[in-house]
């Protein structure tokens, strides 16, 4: 039998028995067979206890034996001790599978692993298919089979399979809360038989469900999972707990499973396009937008907000997901301007303020003026706006965040919840899930254009000489930078330091010079220079357009062997300076293995500083490497730190790379922005 064909006995059986049925309400055994009379099960019900004539004015079977059919499946909830020659009993009378919610196997210590070794024994030696134990059931509201609790019958197009019990409800919880049920649910319990890797493969195939959510602790069959994520055609959201090293002992210890170096996981769910969430509301949001919003055609967005705050937080969230805010050109801006009252703040947002809650209206108005141009429109609604419902479309490219809105909101949103529309309750959370249909998709290529000019507007770049000049004074070792304005110049300055030498463009626009080849390291001679030379400036060439150009600076080479490092300062108008410092070199901003610490510090914060960086272990002599010179360092951080106290126009000073010897430092390069 094909395995998936094995498992329609679980998801869709035509009879289901309750081994455990109790006449208490309160009792699980009550409980689920009440679900699953009350959800509607289309065929027959046994409920088996030895005691009871009648529950829920069903006839009740004392055994499993004495059904007079053998039911598809089997539900148990009864001690664990009984549960595997209860199983043996079933596979005997013609049950094909079981749901056994009892605990107290493997999770419960040494006596319950016998327990469940027992169970899979029965399970290979009979072949009838079982999830659990220990689980919170099987519900699926298509089939009208809810053979779990609480009782959810909305159907929806999500499936949903749950390590844990009680992740598993707050997920139902989340959806029921939005009338968007499930395709189905399955809580997977100890995992004996059925695991993640065969359900993901089911409902895959299921024709009700279009997304896959799975909350894992760990897996059972690591080749199985994969071949299920390798075959998955439908969008996968997963939720693996145990990312850390502590949290990872208890995943182990909470499924009885390796739960696997987050790093592994990390990297095959990228090869595999999985959705992967970082907590249980994040599971939910992307689970949902890829559910119920239709896959948008690019990522400009437009949004209409009565609230400027949550519009800026969409925005901040959408450029850190690759998604764009971009404004309306010149003739839709004024269409709009046409439109709205003339205190509504048009662009991209379009900020209707207060107006919306007596106009509503004019949600519908910008979203239907804007829609052609953009590819999602997004509306806040961020107060209690009556009528908010009406302004939406069902089924079109529109993300609704609804927030601050109080009894009206909780109106609206119902309203909308029966419309089938998904709500996200902030900008955050429904800008991320929406950035997850292009989670896979590779980022857009910048626009050519202007090179990379570091130089933000407003601020002035200080020449290289003026620059260290200034650090130097400050007690701070820094490599003199004289400028040669010819190639002759700069030979004379060459000799005069003594080969080798460094040659760097000089340009109050450029800041960042290696990345145009605007540096030459180790000149041993003066034809070295003279070529260096000729070939920085044939490199300005394309800069000529937007960035002044000097000459070049000439500095003696620092001595070899340094760990190169960054230090800075960046002066808040408001905060005054606060104190950079982590791994340097041209790495700096690709790593960004930078911390931070507010000005002024004690010498503890300092040395706190240098212990935050994830390369701190190699200031401490790692793996055979020298012990660097931490007591220098701490001397300049404290020199720097006061330089930038007492200049509180400069807006920024760096020194990168700092080569840190085991014994003294050294700054290579400086640059210092200044507000004036």
């Amino acid at each position: 039998m094909d395995i998936l064909d094995s498992l329609a006995p679980i998801f869709k059986p035509k009879s289901v028995a309750v081994i455990g049925a109790s006449t208490a309400p309160g009792k699980l055994g009550h409980d689920i067979l009440a679900n699953l009379k009350n959800g509607g099960f289309p065929g027959t019900l046994y409920p088996i206890n030895p005691k009871a004539a009648e529950i829920l004015g069903l006839p009740v079977y004392k055994n499993i034996t004495d059904t007079p059919k053998a039911p598809e499946m089997a539900v148990v909830v009864i001690p664990a001790k009984l549960v595997a020659a209860t199983l043996t009993q079933c596979a005997e009378k013609g049950v094909k599978a079981a749901v056994v919610i009892t605990g107290g196997f493997a999770e419960a210590g040494p006596d319950g692993e016998k327990l469940q070794d027992e169970l899979a024994q029965v399970v290979r030696q009979t072949g009838i298919r079982v999830i659990g134990p220990n689980c919170q059931g099987v519900n699926m509201p298509h089939e009208h089979m809810c053979a779990s609790w609480p009782l959810i019958t909305t159907r929806g197009k999500i499936a949903f399979a749950s390590q844990s019990g009680t992740v598993g409800a707050a997920f139902l919880d989340m959806a029921a809360a939005e009338h968007l049920g499930v395709s189905g649910f399955v809580s997977l319990g100890n995992r004996v038989d059925v695991d993640e890797a065969e359900v993901l493969m089911y409902f895959n195939q299921d024709p009700h469900t279009e997304v896959i959510a799975l909350y894992l602790e760990g897996v059972k069959r690591a080749s199985y999972f994969l071949d299920a994520l390798r075959e998955a055609e439908k969008p996968v959201v997963i939720l693996k707990a145990g990312r850390t090293t502590q949290g990872s002992r208890a995943a182990e210890s909470h499924t009885k499973s390796m739960a696997g170096a987050d790093a592994i996981y990390e990297a095959l769910f990228r090869k595999y396009r999985v959705h992967r969430a970082d907590t249980l509301e994040e599971l939910f949001d992307f689970a949902k937008a890829l559910a119920y919003l239709p896959k948008p055609k690019g990522r400009r967005l437009m949004i209409s907000t009565s609230s400027g705050g949550a519009a800026i937080l969409a925005i901040d969230e959408a450029e850190k997901n690759g998604l764009t805010v971009p404004e309306p050109n010149p003739i839709l801006k004024e269409r709009l301007r046409e439109m709205l009252p003339a205190h509504c703040a048009v662009g991209n947002p379009v900020d209707l303020t207060g107006d919306a809650i007596s106009a509503p209206e004019l949600y519908k108005q910008v979203m239907d003026k804007t829609r052609d141009d953009y590819d999602t429109q997004v509306v806040i609604f961020g107060d209690p706006i009556p009528g908010a419902a009406q302004q939406v479309t069902p089924g079109a490219s529109e993300l609704v965040v609804f927030l601050g809105g109080a009894d009206v909101e909780r109106e609206e949103r119902q309203k909308l919840y029966e419309a089938g529309v998904p709500v996200f309750p902030t900008p955050e959370r429904g800008i991320k899930a929406l950035a997850q249909f292009f989670r896979f998709e590779p980022q857009p290529a910048q626009a050519p254009g202007m090179p990379k000019i570091a130089v933000a507007e407003g601020l002035r770049l200080l020449p290289a000489l003026e620059a260290a000049s200034l650090l130097t004074k400050a007690g701070i070792p820094t490599a003199a930078a004289l400028l040669a304005i010819d190639a002759e110049e700069a030979v004379k300055l060459a000799q005069q330091f003594g080969y080798p030498v460094a040659m760097k463009i000089a340009s109050p626009h450029i800041a960042h010079k290696t990345d145009m080849g605007g540096v030459y390291l180790g000149l041993e001679n003066d034809e070295e220079v003279r070529q260096a030379y000729q070939e920085i400036m044939d490199a300005t060439q394309l800069y000529e357009r937007w960035a002044t150009i000097d000459g070049v600076t000439v500095s003696p080479m620092a001595k070899p062997g340094g760990l190169e490092v960054i230090l800075g300062t960046i002066t808040d108008p408001q905060y005054g300076p606060t104190l950079m410092f982590g791994l340097g070199g041209i790495n700096t901003e690709i790593y960004k293995d930078v911390a931070f610490c507010i000005l002024p510090a004690e010498d503890s914060e300092l040395e706190d500083l240098m212990k935050k960086i994830k390369g701190y272990p190699l200031l401490t002599g790692y793996r055979g490497q020298p012990r660097r010179d931490t007591k220098a360092l701490l001397m300049v951080m404290k020199a720097l730190a006061r330089f930038a106290e007492k200049h509180p126009e400069l807006d920024q000073v760096e020194l990168n790379p700092l080569l840190l010897y085991d014994k003294g430092l050294f700054a290579v390069d400086v640059r210092i922005f200044s507000r004036i």
